[in-house]
């Protein structure tokens, strides 16, 4: 057993791809640059037009906030190791990815089950969607929503270092719980026990997700009003949803059964589609599909100064 104070992990993920570093560098740096963009821009416009400050687009902020912390949990680290001869990250450092990479897993599934909530009361309970969704309760979502992510990871890291190691390689190109709860040589029962309980929590989220989605689709299918609402609004956050559990469905994969050093850069980019394809896909998505958010990006992009109009005696100087 190693002290965990000395201890530096090794990260063996990017062994296979030195040959092309320098490219593999360029693309993740596009890719991080492109992310913070285009998250950045969909926070400013909500928050320079008032018509946007409701409450799905204060959430929406919200989801594009949550995924510029978990590009940057993933990015920076990266691309210093593309360009590093090795690749090493202390014990501190490896926990304190870790946590910053599970606050913003279980903020992400937090942050879309409190929006489909409220798209639940916007198209079920339309009459009572201001009454219940004042901006008191959406402070309230959203604190709830941050606190009991944090406390979620929290725990988790607690439990993890409290492990003695006996191992120092990650096969992986960032920190993992489970890869490090694998060095331990000591029991992880009550680590395990602890990551159903959490499965068990995230999986209920989704089962509520579900049955919003089913009265939502009822209820679009009865008015026309609804189904337009249901598509502009709704329909992004499936494809959200979607596109953000399937990335967890890889990286779970990938830490189970991604044994061996064949197709390594393949398996880098499962690991890492949770951190790289939400966060990058989000805003385009909504940004794309709902009217108000396009027309005003479009707006701002393509806004001309106006040409002051000459005066009636300067028109008549320029005349003759």
């Amino acid at each position: 057993m190693e002290n965990t104070s000395e201890l530096v992990f090794v990260l063996q993920g990017l062994n296979a791809s030195l040959t092309n570093r320098h490219a593999y560098f360029s693309f993740a740096l596009v890719s991080y640059l492109l992310t913070i963009f285009i998250n950045l821009t969909l926070i400013v416009v909500v928050w320079l037009e008032k018509s946007l400050h409701e409450p799905i687009y204060i959430f929406l902020c919200n989801l594009c906030f949550n995924g510029i912390c978990g590009a940057s949990s993933f990015y920076p680290k990266l691309l210093h190791d593309l360009l590093a001869d090795s690749h090493v990250i202390t014990y501190a450092g490896c926990l304190t990815q870790i946590f910053v990479v599970y606050s913003y897993v279980f903020v992400e599934f937090t942050s879309l089950t409190v929006m489909a909530f409220d798209r639940y009361l916007a198209i079920c309970k339309p009459l009572q969607y201001h009454t219940v969704m004042t901006t008191q309760r959406v402070v309230q979502l959203l604190l709830l929503t941050w606190s009991f992510s944090l406390l979620e990871t929290s725990v988790g890291v607690t439990l993890t270092a409290r492990l003695p190691l006996c191992g120092r390689h990650i096969p992986k190109i960032f920190c993992t719980n489970w890869e490090v709860v694998k060095l331990s040589c000591s029991d992880t029962m009550v680590n395990n026990i602890y990551g159903f309980v959490l499965t068990f929590s995230h999986i209920s989220q989704t089962v509520l997700i579900v049955v919003s989605y089913t009265h939502l689709v009822r209820a679009s299918l009865r008015v026309h009003a609804d189904r337009r609402k249901f598509i502009q609004t709704c329909l992004p956050h499936l494809v959200t949803l979607l596109v953000f559990t399937s990335s967890l469905m890889f990286d779970a994969m990938y830490s189970r059964y991604g044994g061996g050093g064949e197709l390594q850069m393949v398996k880098n980019a499962l690991a890492a589609e949770f951190l790289v394809v939400p966060p990058l896909i989000n805003p385009i998505i909504y940004g794309i599909n709902l009217h108000q958010i396009r027309s005003r990006i479009l707006q701002n992009f393509s806004h001309k100064p106006k040409t002051q109009k000459p005066r009636p005696r300067q028109q008549e100087m320029i005349q003759n």
